[in-house]
């Protein structure tokens, strides 16, 4: 499996969502998991994004696809990177 980072924004008819229905936001974990995503961790932040989220998924892929269905929704909009643990790039760097 393979980790990413989704920078997330609302739009207005998101945060119009969201503020009536609170639990939609975990509503929205469950559907990128039934796509084949596990969300690892998620947090709200404060300034440009109003989420970051850990995504644990088996390729470039299904992350296209979780990303593309819940932008299509018109309720969020989406920034998504690969990563991987800083252990990982350290032993890449030592071989």
């Amino acid at each position: 499996m393979a980790y990413y980072v989704m920078l997330t924004t609302l739009t207005d008819e998101g945060r119009k969502t969201v503020k009536e229905n609170p639990d939609r936001i975990n509503e929205v974990n469950y559907e990128a998991e039934a796509l084949g995503a596990k969300i690892i961790a998620q947090y709200v932040v404060l300034g440009q994004y109003d989420f970051i989220n850990i995504l644990d998924a088996p390729d470039n892929k299904v992350v296209a696809k979780v990303a593309m269905e819940l932008g299509s929704r018109g309720t969020l909009k989406t920034i998504t990177m690969a990563a991987m643990p800083t252990e990982d790039f350290i032993n890449i760097l030592k071989k």
